[in-house]
């Protein structure tokens, strides 16, 4: 993402009420192990390094949307949250 990094996006996400409990998906290129830790410091659900090949690319955010959205089960909202 130019100009700003996915560390600080999800810095910002955690930091703002509304957003801090949303899950969020960190796909990258980067395996290196500092990246990892400090995504997983600052309360990411996920973190998936991506696949060079444009092929697997397609297919792994295919299976990333599949569970996200059908087979992960997320809290219930409460009225206090709304």
């Amino acid at each position: 993402m130019p100009k700003v990094g996915g560390i600080e996006v999800l810095r910002r996400i955690r930091a703002d009420q509304r957003t801090k409990n949303i899950p969020v998906v960190i796909m990258t290129s980067s395996n290196e192990e500092k990246d990892i830790l400090a995504a997983y410091a600052l309360g990411v659900n996920s973190y998936i390094v991506k696949p060079l090949d444009f092929h697997q690319f397609t297919k792994s955010v295919r299976e990333i949307g599949y569970y996200w959205l059908l087979l992960n089960k997320p809290p219930v909202k409460s009225k206090e949250q709304e």
